[in-house]
């Protein structure tokens, strides 16, 4: 059991494949891209299953969500995904991609035992697309979401990013769009996660903007406290349902109490929180021979060390020194 000093248990790992992405986001990355990790520095494709294998049957994970970086981008993706299908007892899978790709793999990954997904996608104009992503591939991120509902990959949820002066506006157009595919949308607060540093919290779009921008269009219901649980996301009832829109406020809203989440890195480090400064080497570890045994004891000690809350309301908040897209999202 993978137990912190507040008493919260994280059944949920989140594990990113890659550091590389196909995208330039604004909100991730600079123009010009990052320094990737070196290949040697990578975890190979056995010693993340290895890793997985362990912390089901020995810390108590019960979800995994694959993550990057882009995740599409790791060669050995559907292999993975098939090995940790095969474990007992076998655990939820789902995947965070930005959907480019996905229209080629998305049968192959729910052949292999994948659950679902989640595809990022922050507007419904191609111009907006290619400003925000620094990249001209709205149509194939699209095309990636109906191949995920045609593949069973289901609830496919999409998640958006408001950005001020840029997509700002498209809340309702974005959650009608998604209520006519059946897809469920979540809204995300931008977060200090970007390379450059450039976040500010005055300025961005909040959780309190996003709702007011919907209800001048739909009807929201708010669930109650039970259906949430540990899910990241605060949910509404559209319109009397069957849909959902769910918000993500990691800023405006923290959701610290109730995370049931533990990280890890594309080069085998353990992160508490995504906000973490700190970081917890299973590679070493794993690469001279220590026993499953005594990584899950390294494991469970970094989650006891698990701190209260991201912290940042706080005026010392250091943002991390890795970006989103090292981290997982």
């Amino acid at each position: 059991m993978l137990i912190d000093t507040y008493g919260r248990v994280a059944t949920d790992l989140r594990v990113s494949l890659t550091d590389r992405c196909n995208l330039r986001c604004t909100y991730c990355m600079p123009e010009e891209g990052l320094q990737w990790l070196a290949k040697p520095d990578l975890l190979t494709d056995d010693e993340i299953v290895r890793l997985i294998g362990l912390a089901v049957t020995l810390a108590g994970i019960t979800e995994v969500r694959f993550t990057g970086g882009e995740p599409l981008l790791r060669p050995g993706l559907v292999g993975i995904v098939e090995r940790v299908a095969a474990m007992e007892p076998r655990p939820q899978m789902s995947l965070t991609t930005n959907g480019i790709g996905l229209k080629r793999i998305a049968p192959a990954l729910k052949a292999a035992g994948l659950d679902r997904v989640n595809v990022s996608l922050d507007t419904l104009r191609p111009d907006v697309f290619k400003t925000l992503t620094r990249r001209d591939r709205h149509k194939d991120v699209i095309e990636g979401l109906e191949a995920a509902r045609a593949a069973g990959l289901t609830p496919v949820k999409v998640n958006s990013v408001l950005m001020p002066g840029l997509n700002e506006n498209e809340a309702p157009d974005l959650l009608a769009w998604a209520v006519e595919h059946d897809y469920e949308l979540r809204f995300i607060e931008q977060m200090p996660l970007d390379a450059q540093h450039g976040w500010k919290r005055e300025g961005m779009v909040t959780a309190g903007d996003i709702l007011t921008s919907l209800r001048t269009r739909f009807e929201l219901t708010e669930e109650g406290a039970g259906e949430r649980g540990s899910a990241p996301a605060e949910r509404w009832i559209v319109d009397g349902g069957p849909h959902r829109v769910g918000v993500i406020a990691s800023v405006t809203r923290p959701f610290c109490s109730a995370c049931d989440r533990t990280r890890l890195t594309a080069d085998g480090q353990v992160r508490t929180c995504l906000f973490a400064s700190e970081e917890t080497d299973l590679r070493a570890a794993l690469r001279s021979g220590a026993p499953d045994e005594e990584i899950a004891r390294i494991w469970r000690l970094a989650m006891w060390g698990k701190k209260a809350g991201a912290g940042l309301d706080d005026p010392s908040f250091v943002q991390p020194d890795r970006p989103m897209s090292a981290i997982g999202g």
